[in-house]
């Protein structure tokens, strides 16, 4: 098969397009077509400076496609179902085998790109919203990163609750685009004081919640933001900035913070039935994926460096 490959870290010129083995199918799981790869911020910091499982190694976590082998020890899903599905690496590839416990059966009429960025960013707002920030009707949520794919599944989700979304964006224009998802109030934190902004627009009470994937100096920010019992719920570190921050103040507000790690229970009932039952609501049209731009699997170094111009608005795709 034909995959995404590198035999070092570095920037996205180390990707390469190359002929691979297949893979092989394991007892407990299920090999796909790769129809659509839905490329993750993980994957760029992978890319840059995670381990190698092989070499060449195939970066990547999420991938949908069409079933076209079943282990032994399957019995849910058999040969030609449309699946989307989550592993630590190989999604920038024809081919992929996964555990069947991380893939989730899609409906006929989905949206194959769609499909693939699903489980890890509305698995994952989900989690940083719900399980860990222990979201509630009429309380205040902080989306840092509104226009990535988490905060885009955030902003959403916490609206359908019944939360004020509160989002920040690099632009004006991103800002604007975030309105029809469920943000309430913008902060451009290139030319506003974000923690100025999140206390006027609180009424200097502060914010309930912070879904915080930027961490680094964005993640002071969170911590200044809060409000009394405030709590924040701290999924990735997309700054790239060594995580040092001063949680002296969080003492006196009777604050919490949370890491979150989708893929630490991501084999567990709660996890995956959360993951299939968000996938129903997007095909009802309860939420909406937002797609940025298609790149070819073979042109992939240009989809990680796009994606790393932070230009995209929601999801970057690759398609074999």
């Amino acid at each position: 098969m034909k995959a995404a490959v590198y035999y070092e870290n570095g920037p996205p010129s180390v990707l390469k397009y190359e002929d691979v083995p297949d893979p092989q199918c394991l007892p407990q799981g299920i090999v796909i077509k790769v129809e659509a790869v839905s490329i993750e911020g993980g994957d760029t910091l992978n890319r840059a400076g995670g381990e190698l499982a092989s070499v060449p190694h195939i970066v990547g976590y999420q991938a949908a496609g069409t079933i076209i082998e079943v282990g032994a020890e399957v019995t849910h899903l058999k040969p030609g179902q449309r699946v989307t599905t989550v592993n630590m690496h190989g999604s920038h590839a024809e081919l992929r085998s996964v555990f069947a416990r991380t893939a989730w059966a899609i409906p006929d009429n989905m949206d194959i790109k769609a499909a693939s960025a699903i489980p890890v960013p509305f698995g994952t707002a989900h989690d940083c919203l719900f399980e860990f920030g222990r979201l509630k009707a009429g309380e205040t949520v902080l989306v840092q990163a509104g226009a990535g794919a988490v905060g885009l599944a955030a902003i959403q989700l916490a609206k359908k609750a019944g939360a004020t979304v509160i989002a920040t964006a690099s632009s004006d224009d991103r800002l604007e685009g975030l309105k029809q998802y469920g943000m309430d109030h913008g902060i451009n934190y290139r030319t506003q004081d974000l923690v100025a902004e999140a206390k006027r627009l609180t009424d200097n009470k502060g914010v309930d919640l912070v879904v915080d994937p930027v961490g680094g100096s964005t993640l002071q920010k969170s911590i200044l933001s809060l409000g009394y019992r405030g709590r924040i719920s701290m999924v990735g570190r997309a700054g790239r900035e060594d995580m040092r921050v001063d949680v002296t103040t969080m003492m006196g507000g009777n604050q919490s913070l949370s890491g979150v790690f989708l893929g630490a229970e991501i084999f567990t009932d709660r996890v995956h039935d959360n993951i299939q039952n968000l996938i129903g609501d997007i095909a009802k049209g309860d939420l909406k994926v937002v797609l940025d731009k298609s790149f070819a699997l073979k042109d992939a170094a240009a989809a990680h460096e796009y994606i790393e111009s932070r230009k995209a608005f929601g999801r970057v795709t690759l398609i074999p």
